[in-house]
Order: structure tokens, then C-alpha cells, then sequence
């Protein structure tokens, strides 16, 4: 039994994803394999893989990740590393 696994909103899931990256320092050139973070999220957040992916084709649409190697990885955008901090507080914060 997974006990970790409860319904996460789709702010929060966007919010670990940043988060995730930034914590391991993903910005502009240095890239994570979207597998891996899916991979790692989907033990912890209901509807597994496709949600994930699906939030983080939309934070690509956003303008928050780059995608690279033909969407195969992704990185923050550097561009908006206030925009990105703020947001990922404001979620965690509650």
C-alpha cells in the first residue's frame, strides 16, 4: 500500500516539477530527461504518467520550461527565474 499517494492539484504538481528542477539546477542548457521526472513524480501523484506529462506540456506552452533534444528533456526558463521562485513559494507556501 502506497501511502504517500493522495490527490495533488494540478498547481502543486506544477510547482514540484519547478521545483524538482531547480533543485537540481536545471536552467537554460542544463536539461533533465522527462522520463525520470515523470518517473519520479508518478509515485506520488494519482493518474500516474499522463497527468504528469500533460502539466508539463502546458508549463512548455506557458513559457516556464524549455523543452530540448525534441522534447525528450527540459529545463527552467531562465528568462523567467523570478516569475518561476515566486510561483513555486506562492503553491508551497499554502
Amino acid at each position: 500500500m502506497n501511502l504517500m499517494l493522495r490527490e495533488y492539484s494540478d498547481e502543486e504538481v506544477k510547482a514540484d516539477i519547478m521545483n524538482r528542477l531547480m533543485r537540481k539546477g536545471c536552467w537554460g542548457g542544463k536539461y533533465l530527461p522527462v522520463d525520470s521526472l515523470v518517473h519520479w513524480l508518478s509515485k506520488r501523484v494519482k493518474r500516474d504518467g499522463r497527468r504528469v506529462r500533460g502539466l508539463i506540456r502546458e508549463l512548455i506552452k506557458e513559457g516556464y520550461l524549455l523543452a530540448h533534444k525534441g522534447g525528450k528533456t527540459i529545463s527552467l526558463n531562465p528568462a523567467l527565474c523570478r516569475e518561476i521562485i515566486e510561483y513555486i513559494e506562492k503553491v508551497i507556501e499554502k
